[in-house]
């Protein structure tokens, strides 16, 4: 069962990519980071009851995840505002690196071979993707090339902040319910969003914000795709090094988005980029 609730969560995550993409043509990304993270709250706060009774120790460990999430999604958004969502979809699979090294050295998972067979081929996907040329220079269609490297970077930075939360959900799922996790997490992600905002004074439209239907639509997608991870993190036997391969089906939702929704240029390259890291997902799960 913990498999199909990762599948579930790579394919809906996938579609967050495309609503995130869509969203930000109409506002900016502080604007669509708060104002998501809070229309998201509220929709967990009915279960507000469900979500008592945690130990005092867990509400800091719980604002921790949300920080570096707060990083890791103003990282991510920049970026993606910034380059082609199909070869974002794909840097974004490096983020199956990280994961795996973290569920090896923390939680001392143990890669069996066809888990090494899997990283070894997600990794020559990534290769294949980045020693094309030109490949990062698709990236964003700005003059200068250190512009580019900039959001390249950033979505690897993101990659490493969402592996590193990613580890967090399992050794905090150990002890807490879903309900639990899920309400405190998007309250401290929102105040800590509002905090940005305040301090840095930053000017935001929230008309604008709250007519954005996008913004709406990815709210939903993050509740019922982070709860059925939490869910899945919590069952016996789940492994984070695998639930990691797993959460990577989304990318090929990505490129053909990039293809047939975006219009963008050269996806068939990224396609099988993406076909031999998606290879390497089905190995690494057997």
């Amino acid at each position: 069962m913990w498999i199909w609730l990762v599948l579930l969560y790579g394919v809906l995550k996938g579609v967050r990519e495309i609503v995130k993409k869509k969203a930000l043509e109409q506002n900016s990304t502080i604007e669509v980071l708060f104002m998501y993270t809070f229309l998201s709250f509220l929709i967990v706060l009915p279960s507000a009851k469900l979500a008592v009774g945690v130990e005092p120790r867990f509400y800091l460990y719980i604002a921790m995840k949300s920080f570096v999430i707060f990083l890791a999604w103003m990282f991510s958004f920049r970026a993606i505002k910034r380059m082609p969502i199909s070869l974002y979809g794909v840097l974004d699979l490096s983020r199956v690196l990280f994961a795996s090294l973290l569920g090896v050295v923390v939680l001392q998972e143990v890669l069996g071979v066809f888990q090494v067979i899997g990283l070894v081929l997600v990794s020559a996907g990534l290769l294949l993707l980045k020693y094309r040329p030109g490949s990062v220079r698709e990236a964003v269609d700005l003059s200068g090339e250190a512009v580019e490297v900039r959001y390249v970077v950033m979505a690897f930075a993101s990659c490493l902040l969402n592996a590193l939360s990613g580890l967090l959900d399992k050794i905090l799922m150990r002890d807490i319910t879903s309900s639990q996790l899920q309400f405190w997490y998007l309250l401290f992600l929102t105040l800590f969003y509002l905090l940005f905002i305040l301090f840095t004074r930053t000017s935001v439209n929230w008309k604008k914000a709250v007519c954005n239907k996008w913004v709406w639509l990815l709210s939903l997608l993050i509740v019922i795709a982070d709860r059925a991870l939490f869910v899945a993190n919590g069952m016996e036997g789940s492994r984070i090094t695998v639930m990691t391969l797993l959460k990577q089906a989304g990318c090929v939702v990505t490129i053909l988005a990039g293809r047939f929704l975006f219009k963008e240029k050269n996806t068939a390259h990224k396609l099988v980029c993406a076909t031999v890291i998606i290879a390497g997902i089905v190995i690494g799960v057997l």
